[in-house]
Order: structure tokens, then C-alpha cells, then sequence
């Protein structure tokens, strides 16, 4: 089974009507479904028009019926002056079914293209009830006129239910209408994803600049980027410097400046520079491709909740027509026909599960095209159930809490060496090495003219540190327990020395040659300016927040105390994030992991919540459940808090769908409801579930 992406219905998928988009197959329970889907401006033009068809008709009979009244008020010798009773073809009943066929037949068109094709599937949609009833109204009302004597009683042209069919489909092709332009304004946010790409790219080939479409760039391609131009594809700077407006696809604020090295994101609009880039992802495999991707299937998809509303949907229609035929039964062996028939209308009519149906995908729609909008990336419906009883968040420290930039503070060398001999040497061993901690020891080196030493036998410790043989000597270098290995006891003074660098907040690392250390070298890594606040919203929250790092426990709790956590767990391997995250579940902990990308995504999808942040260039890549393209950490409260209320909608939804049905049928089966009342206020349950998802799109970001 599959659920239809726009009514939200629940069809097999061997019989629906299918399409295939950037390689992912949709099914749909009518062709109507099919068509807005694939051409949703087309659609929205042809239901206008039908629409217009719709309300003249009903206008017309309106004034005709009002001036039938007028008529009457004016007394007996103007009915006698009208030619109405003596042209046989112009009488009452004629004249309603001149107006109302058009209505019936171009209005309600779609009605009856849905139900034919729902029924050569052996399937029934809401399509059925509407056809069946409104037919039922019409072809009665069309026997008494011209056929009375086909009907077991007398019954006179004042009892056609015309009025009844018209009304019905005006009112359920008004509704659809207004749904249908409040879901294109739900998703227009995706929709500006799909409009990013520009139409043409200027590549060079063969040493000749030429214009081809961008859909037509191929790996491995140099691609230019003049000023004011979008990047047609994903790709990294070989040539030009510029800064690069990244906001619409990473939420990125500020423009982020690109040079020889950097990666550019397909979508995003050129500043002042001229950019010269190889393509190194085209078509699917782009981040925005993939951004589109993860966004239309958490739209389609389910949140769990919704498995009651598909199991009552899946055989909710065979039990109304069911009912529907009983009532009309009962109410004919009572001896009024006539009510019979209005009951028979009225149920099929008011039991129509729009409302139910599309309860939870109105909702994502919205949420997850504003979570696109706002830079956060909400996998499927799924996630935000486990959001909403979300108690713990974790987050990593490096990169995450801090910039993941650590630069180098302070270099305390041993004996006789000198401060630049000790920075060399570890340059030298870190030279290998892709950790965030190496990149500030090479920087700094390289900013104080130190050239590079030969190095050999390099070998990484994970968690630990790095050794190599550095000008013919075996070194190392790395945390305590690295140094531990070579190591017995640290003298006093170098314990002293360490343990107030770390006090300081800073990442000590020990250089040593054996069991002989050399020197102390400090690095620290500065705190996101938004940190502290996020830790704040999320306390004001209710939701206990914890660190975890692979730093040694007294670096770790400086940067945890000017955060405001209280929760620490430090010195943790990366190998042992994850059996960290199952310990805090195995306390009945609904727990959420916040990481800087592929280096957590062991502990990001153990957790209940994977939530990768800064992930705007490497979507395919990642674990999280939650992606946040840009770098700013209180999108992980706008996220949570975006995920609950896109969940509160679906609950509300769910509920006043079946509250409407459960005291609509009974009212309608006992003949107390008008079947053109039941149109409209069919109408209005799936038009308010479609409005009251749409008030997500007024979620704001988290700020102070």
C-alpha cells in the first residue's frame, strides 16, 4: 500500500495510477490526484474553469428560484400571464434540469473520471461518494420530469432534487479549490528549491567557453560562474575568489566567501568574483537534488499516528455506502421515499474521508516546506513522533558546541628546547594527520616561517594521539593516555604545568621522545557565539541537555561550565559515542544526538533523534534524522520546536477528522441533515484541516 501525495488516500500500489519523479514512483487513487500532481498550474486553471460552470449554474437557479417567489408575491395574474404552464417543455422541472446539467456534467466531470477509474481497480475513493450521490439526486430528479411513470408513485416537479446535486458539487469543487491554492502556498518553499537551478552554465571543453543547459553538466566539466550568476551544479574552486550567497539552500545568513579549495553548493548566487569550478556532482547526486529529495519524501510519508486514520480509512467507504443504502432502506419501508433518498445523499456526501485522509499529509506539507525554508531538513513523519516525547539531547563538543577551529594558545617546552623546536616537531608528526587539533598546530607553524620536517612511519592512535619517526627519532604525540603508553607517572612539574593549561579550557597535548617528554603544547577551540543560548532554550524547554566529548574530563567541563551544562561525559572515544548514547536510553531516555557530520553518525543513528548539523554540502552523507544546512546552533531548537507543532497540527487534524464524521453520519442517517448542507460542510472539514496545517508556515526561528 502507498499513500496518495495530494488527497492523502491509502491505495494499493499493483492497481493506482503511478508517476515517476527523480527517480522516486508515486501512486494515486484518481487521475484528478495524478494531474495536480504532475501539472498543478494546469490543474488549478481546468478546476477554475470548472468551477465558474459550477456557481453560474447555481446562481441561475438561485434567481430562478427567487423569482418563482416574486412571482407569487405579485399574485395569481402574473403566473397567468407567464407561458411556463402552457409550453410543455418549459416547465418547472425543465427549466431546472436545463440549468443544473451543465453543472452535473462539466462540474462534477472529475467526480466521475476518479470513480470509473477508482472502480476498474476494485478499489472506492472519495470520488465514488461523490458521484453516487450527486448522480442518485440527479438521474431521480431527471425520471420525474420526464419519466414519472416509471416511479412506483405519483410525484409531482416540485419534489426534483436538481438543487441538491448542483449545490452539492459546487460547494466540493469550491473546497478542493481553495485547498489546492493553499497547498501550492504551503509548498512554495519547495518549489523555490526546484526553481534554484539556473537554465544554462557557461563550461569550458576543449579549451572552447560554450553555453549548454545545466542540466547537461557533466563530471569533471570546468564550469564558470560569472558575478550575479547561480552555480549551476555542485563542484570546488580551481581559480578566482568570491563570496557566494548560500541562504536559500543552507540557511546561511551572511555570504560565505570561496576560493581555490573551497566546495560550491549547486543553487546558491555568485557575489562580486569571477569563479572558475570542476563539477563534482551533476543531476541527482547534487546536495540540492538530495535536499529535494529527503523533503518530498517526509511530506509523503507517515507519521506513526496515522496508522489508525489508514486503517479506517481502508475500509471506511465500503461501510458508508453500505450504511447509506440501509438508511434509504429503512426510510422507505417507514413509507417516505423522499427522505429515504435525502438520507441516502446526505451520508454519502458527509462521510467523505478528505478530512481523514489528509490530516497528517496537509501537515507535513506545511511543516516540512517550512523546515526546508528554514534550513532544517525533517526526514519523514516518523521523526516527529519521536521528537515530541524527546527528553535528553546530546550534543558533541568539537564542531558543534565550539567552532572546529581550535588554534594554537600556548607551547610550553621542556629542558633546554626552545618554543619553535617544540612547534616543529609536532608539525611535523601532525603533518599526517586530518584531525581539527593538527590543522592549528600546522597553521601555526606555517604563520612563523617553520619549514616542515621529514617524516616517516606515520601512524594515527585513534582517540589518542599520532607517532612517527621525525629526523631519524621516534616521536609522539597525543592526550594522557597516549602518554601513559610510554609513560609511567608524569613528574610533578609537568602535571602542574598540564593540569593548568586544561583548567583554562585548553586541549593539552604531551610531545614526547620514549618515556621522555619534551614539551606541552596548548590548543583551544572557541565556543559558538550561540551556544550558550541554545543550551539556555533548551532548558527552558524542559529537555536535560548533556556533552560529550573526547576531551579529557577537565577541558571538557571548562568549556561545559561558560555553556551552562552541568552534564559532562568526557574522554570518550569516537568509536564509543555510540555505546554512550545507548547507556543514556537505557535509562528510559528518549535521547537526541547533535553532530557535525560523518564522524558522528555512528552515535547519530543510535540515537532516537539523529539531528547532523552543517550538513548543506554533503546531504547524501549524512545519519541524521534532522539535517540542518546551516551553522547556526539554535536551528536544533527551531527544529524541535517545528517538529512538535507540525505534530500538534496532525493530532488536531486527526481528531476534529473524526469527530466531524463520527457526528455527521448519524445526523445525516436520520434524515435531520440536507444533503446541500452536508456538501458544505464536507467541504469546510477538509478545507479547516488544510487551514489549520497552513498556520505553520508562521513558525519563526528560536531567538532569545
Amino acid at each position: 500500500m502507498a499513500k496518495d501525495p495530494i488527497c492523502g488516500m491509502v491505495v494499493p500500489t499493483a492497481t493506482a495510477l503511478s508517476a515517476t519523479r527523480a527517480g522516486r514512483t508515486y501512486y494515486f487513487c484518481s487521475e484528478g490526484c495524478q494531474q495536480t500532481f504532475l501539472a498543478p498550474q494546469q490543474q488549478l486553471r481546468r478546476m477554475r474553469r470548472r468551477i465558474g460552470i459550477a456557481l453560474s449554474g447555481v446562481l441561475a437557479l438561485a434567481i430562478l428560484r427567487a423569482s418563482a417567489f416574486l412571482a407569487l408575491a405579485a399574485g395569481v395574474s402574473i403566473i397567468n400571464m407567464t407561458p411556463v404552464a402552457q409550453l410543455p417543455w418549459l416547465t418547472w422541472g425543465v427549466w431546472l434540469f436545463l440549468l443544473a446539467t451543465p453543472v452535473q456534467v462539466f462540474g462534477g466531470w472529475s467526480f466521475y473520471v476518479g470513480a470509473w477509474s477508482a472502480l476498474r481497480r476494485r478499489a472506492l475513493n472519495m470520488d465514488v461518494l461523490i458521484a453516487l450521490g450527486t448522480s442518485v439526486a440527479y438521474a431521480y430528479s431527471v425520471v420525474v420530469v420526464f419519466a414519472p411513470q416509471w416511479l412506483p408513485v405519483g410525484i409531482d416537479e416540485g419534489s426534483v432534487y436538481f438543487e441538491v446535486s448542483a449545490v452539492v458539487i459546487t460547494f466540493v469543487l469550491l473546497g478542493q479549490y481553495m485547498e489546492e491554492i493553499i497547498k501550492q502556498r504551503s509548498s512554495a518553499a519547495v518549489r523555490r528549491l526546484l526553481d534554484l537551478q539556473p537554465a544554462n552554465a557557461t563550461v569550458i571543453r576543449s579549451g572552447q567557453e560554450m553555453t549548454v543547459p545545466a542540466e547537461t553538466v557533466r563530471l569533471g566539466d570546468l564550469v564558470l560562474v560569472r558575478p550575479g550568476e547561480k552555480v549551476p551544479t555542485d563542484g570546488v574552486v580551481v581559480g578566482g575568489t568570491s563570496s557566494v550567497d548560500e541562504a536559500l539552500v543552507t540557511g546561511e545568513s551572511l555570504p560565505v566567501s570561496k576560493q581555490t579549495g573551497s566546495e560550491l553548493i549547486g543553487g546558491t548566487l555568485n557575489g562580486p568574483g569571477l569563479l572558475r569550478f570542476e563539477a563534482t556532482r551533476v543531476g541527482a547526486d547534487t546536495a540540492l537534488a538530495q535536499i529535494i529529495r529527503i523533503v518530498e519524501e517526509a511530506q509523503v510519508s507517515s507519521a506513526p499516528v496515522q496508522v489508525l486514520a489508514d486503517r479506517v480509512a481502508a475500509w471506511f467507504v465500503p461501510a458508508v455506502v453500505t450504511l447509506a443504502f440501509g438508511a434509504f432502506a429503512l426510510w422507505t419501508l417507514a413509507g417516505s421515499f423522499s427522505s429515504g433518498l435525502l438520507a441516502f445523499i446526505a451520508v454519502l456526501v458527509i462521510s467523505c474521508p478528505c478530512a481523514l485522509g489528509i490530516a497528517t499529509p496537509a501537515a507535513l506539507m506545511v511543516g516540512v516546506g517550512k523546515g526546508a525554508e528554514l534550513g532544517i531538513l525533517i526526514r519523514s513523519g516518523e521523526v516527529l513522533e519521536r521528537v515530541e516525547q524527546l527528553t535528553t539531547v546530546v550534543f558533541d563538543k568539537t564542531g558543534t558546541l565550539t567552532q572546529g577551529k581550535p588554534s594554537l594558545t600556548q607551547v610550553v617546552p621542556l629542558g633546554e628546547r626552545t618554543r619553535q623546536v617544540i612547534l616543529q616537531l609536532a608539525a611535523a608528526l601532525e603533518h599526517g594527520s586530518e584531525h581539527p587539533l593538527a590543522s592549528a598546530l600546522l597553521e601555526a607553524a606555517a604563520a612563523e616561517g617553520l619549514p616542515l620536517l621529514p617524516t616517516v612511519d606515520f601512524e594515527a592512535q585513534v582517540g589518542e594521539g599520532v607517532q612517527a619517526v621525525v629526523s631519524g627519532r621516534n616521536l609522539w604525540l597525543g592526550n594522557r593516555t597516549l602518554a601513559e603508553r610510554f609513560i609511567d607517572e608524569l613528574s610533578e612539574g609537568v602535571e602542574h604545568q598540564l593540569q593548568q593549561l586544561e583548567a583554562a579550557g585548553n586541549t593539552v597535548m604531551v610531545l614526547g621522545h620514549g618515556p621522555e617528554v619534551l614539551g606541552l603544547l596548548a590548543v583551544a577551540d572557541t565556543v559558538r557565539p550561540e551556544s550558550r543560548q541554545t543550551v539556555e532554550l533548551l532548558k527552558q524547554r524542559r529537555i536535560r541537555v548533556v556533552m560529550l566529548s573526547g576531551d579529557n574530563s577537565t577541558t571538557a567541563r571548562a568549556i561545559a561550565a561558560e555553556l551552562g551544562i552541568s552534564e559532562v561525559i568526557a574522554e570518550v572515544r569516537p568509536a564509543d559515542k555510540a555505546a554512550t548514547i545507548k547507556s543514556l536510553q537505557s535509562t528510559g531516555q528518549i535521547v537526541a544526538m547533535v553532530g557535525d557530520g560523518v564522524n558522528d553518525a555512528p552515535a547519530l543513528a543510535t540515537a532516537d533523534i539523529g539531528i547532523a548539523i552543517g550538513s548543506g554540502s554533503d546531504v547524501a552523507k549524512e545519519a541524521g534524522d534532522l539535517l540542518l544546512l546551516g551553522n547556526d546552533l539554535r536551528d536544533v531548537v527551531t527544529a524541535i520546536g517545528l517538529s512538535k507543532a507540525t505534530m500538534r497540527k496532525i493530532r488536531q487534524n486527526l481528531f476534529w477528522a473524526f469527530a466531524y464524521n463520527s457526528l455527521g453520519i448519524p445526523i445525516a442517517a436520520m434524515g435531520w441533515l440536507n444533503p446541500m448542507i452536508a456538501g458544505a460542510a464536507m467541504a469546510l472539514s477538509s478545507l479547516s484541516v488544510i487551514v489549520n496545517s497552513s498556520l505553520l508556515r508562521n513558525y519563526r526561528k528560536a531567538s532569545a
